[in-house]
């Protein structure tokens, strides 16, 4: 998002009774976000729903428009079609970013009314347990024996009872707080997840008008006596879509296929998971591009867990986890009738902690695809799941991703899910730069997908 500060917002809130901390979040703000009125919202609203009808109104164009494919008039009409709903719709996410723009101010004065009655209770909250502690350092005998008379004595026992009372009231209280308080910065994450994913798809309806600008203005500099020019344009289509389904599309660990194929694996995939093919194939691309970095490695039989390097020979002791991940690897490789001791794997990074080990073009480890493996087989239809088939591999790579969240197709849950992917739980400190080159594959490979289906 150029031009807008990204930041991080960090809340903390804590009882005496424990710490709780509020992680941080990265997002970016709105430019100039204020309190709606409810006239405003109901206006904003109002146009909101007009501007549905506009984008309805042209997708009809558009559809209207396939009959005449591969006409000038006909290309241009849906090309302007496009550009027109690309608009709108920019129209609609700004009224949206809008909105989101002052529920987002709302909840935050929300949550700071809600942390300065945490902080006013925490205090009174202390003091209550100094003067309990106070009241409960002498025995009841002795209360009785220093009182004057009896009424003394039950005054203080009372009093005693009265504080405890007062502490649990308060106990009650902070943790209806607390909760309401978590409750609130929840909706706020995701508020701040639906202005992200509004702002990404701006910048990509950008993108996409401005190319369409480009080919519009191609177009309309033929005119229809130009018949034998615009057979050019067809024909150059045709070459770029054999082009991009024939282009090697890089494995990483296995034999590189052909796009086409590729694609048509990860469409299976998306069919199965609800997962962008496109994504998919994001981090086919990234895995291959990281396999070409660390190399390969052969795990050896003694000691258990260590291997040698392919091509080179080099000995690495982390080859493979000796108890996680080895004896599910020789299970696997018995059950595919696959050496063990021959079968090429991701050898160890060099100056990172941790272990390699990883098989295949989607590079999952023996123990995390022993948990993939039947949900695998039988989305492919196979009695076992191949980490090293390429079909497989990216099936298992797309229900991975399912469970990451990125079947939700937005920008937020996709660049959390690559994140993941890559950096697990650590995902916001160590996992967004492959995140942010995963989904820059993406966009790529978006635009030839939908290149093929109109070419």
């Amino acid at each position: 998002m150029k031009g807008v500060r990204v930041y991080i917002v960090a809340l903390i809130a804590g009882v005496a009774l424990g710490a709780w901390v509020y992680q941080p979040l990265l997002f970016v703000p709105s430019a100039s976000a204020q309190t709606l009125t409810p006239e405003q919202r109901a206006l904003l609203q109002a146009e909101y729903d007009q501007l549905q009808k506009e984008i309805a109104e042209w997708q009809k164009v558009l559809i209207d428009t396939k009959a005449k494919k591969n006409t000038i008039q006909g290309d241009v009409t849906a090309l302007d079609a496009q550009i027109r709903k690309a608009q709108t719709e920019i129209s609609q996410r700004n009224n949206t970013i809008t909105v989101i723009g002052s529920e987002i101010q709302e909840k935050t004065v929300r949550i700071s009314t809600l942390e300065q009655r945490l902080a006013a209770g925490r205090e009174a909250l202390a003091k209550l347990m100094r003067q309990k502690n106070e009241a409960e350092q002498q025995p009841l005998a002795i209360l009785a024996l220093s009182s004057e008379d009896l009424s003394d004595f039950f005054s203080d026992v009372q009093s005693i009872d009265t504080i405890n009372g007062e502490l649990q009231n308060l106990f009650n209280e902070l943790r209806g707080v607390k909760e309401e308080t978590i409750k609130e910065k929840t909706a706020l994450d995701q508020r701040k997840s639906a202005e992200l994913d509004a702002r990404y798809d701006v910048q990509v309806r950008q993108n996409q008008i401005k190319g369409d600008q480009e080919e519009k203005k191609e177009l309309l500099a033929i005119t229809k006596n130009q018949e034998a020019s615009y057979q050019t344009v067809l024909a150059e289509r045709q070459k770029r879509a054999n082009e991009i389904r024939s282009a090697l599309f890089e494995l990483r660990d296995s034999a590189g296929i052909s796009f086409e194929s590729a694609l048509a694996y990860a469409n299976q995939a998306e069919q199965s998971t609800g997962v962008r093919a496109a994504l998919i194939l994001g981090i086919l691309r990234q895995e291959s591009n990281l396999g070409a970095n660390v190399g390969q490695c052969i795990l050896l039989e003694s000691p258990v867990g260590s291997g040698r390097g392919k091509n080179t020979g080099t000995i690495f002791k982390n080859t493979m986890h000796p108890t996680r991940d080895v004896p599910p690897f020789l299970a696997l490789t018995q059950r595919l009738g696959i050496d063990p001791y021959n079968q090429v794997v991701s050898c160890p990074i060099a100056g990172v902690a941790g272990y390699g080990g990883a098989m295949g073009p989607s590079q999952f480890i023996a123990s995390t695809w022993k948990s993939y493996e039947g949900r695998v087989a039988a989305a492919t239809g196979s009695s076992v799941g191949d980490p090293w088939k390429a079909s497989h591999a990216v099936m298992a790579m797309g229900l991975y991703l399912k469970d990451l969240g990125a079947a939700k197709q937005t920008y937020s849950a996709e660049r959390e899910a690559a994140g993941r992917y890559y950096a697990g739980g650590n995902w916001q400190k160590s996992g967004l730069g492959y995140a942010a080159s995963v989904l820059k594959f993406a966009e790529k490979y978006q635009t030839d997908i939908d290149f093929l289906k109109d070419n």
